[in-house]
Order: C-alpha cells, then structure tokens, then sequence
C-alpha cells in the first residue's frame, strides 16, 4: 500500500470570516479524498504545505523549504482602508491599527517573495493588485477562486421572495472599520430604487443588512431614514450576524443581493448568492466583474476613485438593479448557472491538489 498523503494547513484558524470558512471547507474536501491534514508545522511528514494568508511559524516554513516540501501561500487582497485620511487628513485609524495593518502587509509580502515555492490568488483582480504593488512574483502563480458545496448552497428549498415588495439583500461579516459606505450606498440605492419603480406600495423596497452592525449606526440609519423617506417606502431590517447554515435560506428569501465590498478580493457572500439563484448587483470594483459573468449579475461604473472612496454612481447601481429586476427569471437561473460553472466547492478542491501535490483530477 501508498502512503496516503498528508498536507499541513497554517496558520490553524478559528472564529469567524472568509479565511476560516476556506479552511474548513477545504480540509473537509480533502479528507473527503481520503488525504490527510495537520495544522502545525512539527507534525511530521507531510507532502505539501498551505499558508492561508499570513503565519509567523517562518523557522517552520524554512525547514520544510529545505527539506524540498512545496510551500504554497494562499493570498488574499492587502490591508488599504488604514491608509485613507479621515476629514482632518489624519489616518482613519488609530496607530496602533494602522501598524498591525502595515506589518501583516509586510509579513505577506515577505512569505511571497522568500519562503512560497507556488502563491495561489482568489482572483485576477488579487493578482495583479500584488503585481502592481510589490512586482511579479518569482514563483508560479495560479488563480483559483472559492467555492461552495452546490448542494447546501441551492436554489432549492422552501422560502421565496416576498411577492408584494422588493428584498434587497446586503451581507457583509462587518459594516464597521471603513466599510460603513458601503451601508450607506446601499441605503440609497434603495430610496432611489423605490422611486424608479414608482409602484403603489406603501412599502416598496427593503433593505435587509445580514452582518455585524454597531446600535448606534442602526439608531442614526433609522433616524436618518425618517428624514429622507417621509413616504416610508424603504424598510430596515437589521438580521445581526448569522451562521453559514442560515444563510442559503436568508438568500433564497430575496430578490437581489448588493454586494458593498469596494475592492474585494473574491467574497463569498457574492459566490453564495449565485449558488442560491440570488442575482448580484454591485460597483465594478475588485474580483466582481470577474464573478459576475453573462447574466448573474450587473456591475456599475463607480464613477469615481474606488481606491480613495469617493462618493458612487448611485443612479447607475440603480439603474443595473432595475434590469435585473425586470427580468429576474433569467437572472436567476443565470445566477445558479454560473456558479456551476466555475465556483463548485469539487472544482476548487481540484485545483488546489493539482497545486499542492500535483495530483489532476
């Protein structure tokens, strides 16, 4: 018999966000495979290791580097909100934020250019924003986007979107540290979205925001709306931060999904929505226009800098929802197919063997 093969994921995660949730979605897809996984870098053998994004374990990462074990660094995008200036030109930050976001930069910068032996990107947009700031990379390089299990994250089930009003969908992990225009676009784009479609309604469109929100920033949204919506035809609801698991229900439940993320590496919430038939409407910004091929979606000019966080084209965000609304039937299942095409949870799962071992399926 072969020795069954055996690969090190560092750093261990736990607790919420993008990067804990790859992990765990691939260790499972590979010990489905009958491979082995480990988590720290002194349990010896292994055939492969994978740097999820950054680790300090570098004497570790040498050893195995030494010992001819390929060293694979996953990357995601690089810290930049800490870098804006707030309304004073001070760092929107405090300093102390500001440098933990420096060093994380610089550590994995430093595993790029000395330690991996292969970097996968989540996106082409991720790729050439590395390039574009710390040069080539010297090693091979390879795009391989997340991905979701097909058969949890599907349009099948029993919830629908309610047949009187639009749901607009906004889920983020967190609307604060910087992200809190995207909570702010996303509000407009509702009011205004409620005046294109011009119904009877009183209540014509809500805004669902599925993440972790601040009471004060709910109290001044709700307060804020009062003023602005006097007629009342956009709704709050404010869900909290949500497991995975109720997340392909909560999707199926809406009409169109508003990605917020300026820049995104490669969300998840985006690659979900498809998977559930949720069209997806955004600013054509980061990884989005890549995911949002044929008709899953419709991207928008931002219309400004993205990198500086000028204010958006909002009437061009709502004028790409709108068409998306007018033929929702066809968005959907164009939705559904693009997620089968390219963001399967086996495919990823694939590819990263191929990386890690070499192994084609």
């Amino acid at each position: 018999m072969g020795m069954i093969p055996r690969i090190c994921l560092v750093p261990r995660l736990s607790g919420v966000g993008g990067m804990v949730s790859f992990q765990h979605k691939l260790a499972a897809g590979l010990t489905g495979r009958g491979i082995e996984v480990c988590y720290d870098l002194a349990d010896n053998p292994y055939q492969a290791v994978l740097v999820i994004g950054g680790t300090r374990q570098l004497a570790g990462l040498w050893r195995a580097r030494r010992q001819h074990i390929p060293v694979v660094q996953r990357l995601d995008g690089m810290n930049w909100l800490h870098r804006l200036p707030s309304g004073g030109g001070l760092p929107r930050s405090g300093l102390r934020h500001f440098l933990r976001a420096e060093y994380g930069n610089w550590l994995l910068s430093w595993l790029r250019t000395r330690l991996a032996s292969h970097i996968v990107y989540q996106s082409e947009f991720v790729r050439g924003w590395w390039e574009r700031i710390r040069g080539p990379s010297l090693v091979q390089s390879t795009v391989i986007y997340n991905g979701v299990d097909l058969s949890f994250y599907t349009p099948q089930g029993s919830e629908t979107p309610p047949p009187d009003y639009i749901r607009l969908l906004l889920v983020e992990g967190s609307l604060m540290g910087g992200y809190e225009q995207g909570l702010q676009a996303a509000v407009e784009l509702a009011k205004q979205l409620a005046g294109k479609l011009d119904g009877t309604e009183a209540l014509q469109v809500e805004l669902m925001i599925v993440g972790r929100v601040p009471a004060e920033v709910e109290w001044h949204w709700e307060s804020r709306l009062s003023q602005v919506d006097p007629e009342k035809r956009v709704k709050l609801t404010w869900f909290g931060l949500v497991g995975h698991d109720q997340i392909p229900a909560i999707d199926r439940s809406a009409h169109l999904l508003y990605s917020s993320d300026v820049n995104a590496a490669c969300p998840n919430s985006v690659i979900e929505a498809l998977a559930c038939g949720l069209p997806v409407v955004a600013f054509d910004t980061g990884a989005i226009p890549e995911l949002l091929a044929g008709d899953a979606g419709r991207v928008a000019p931002y219309g400004g800098d993205p990198w500086r966080l000028d204010p958006p084209n909002i009437p061009a965000l709502v004028d790409a929802a709108a068409e998306i609304l007018d033929d929702l039937t066809r968005f959907r299942l164009g939705a559904r197919s693009r997620a089968e095409a390219a963001f399967g949870l086996d495919g990823m799962v694939d590819a990263y063997l191929e990386v890690l071992l070499g192994e084609k399926p």
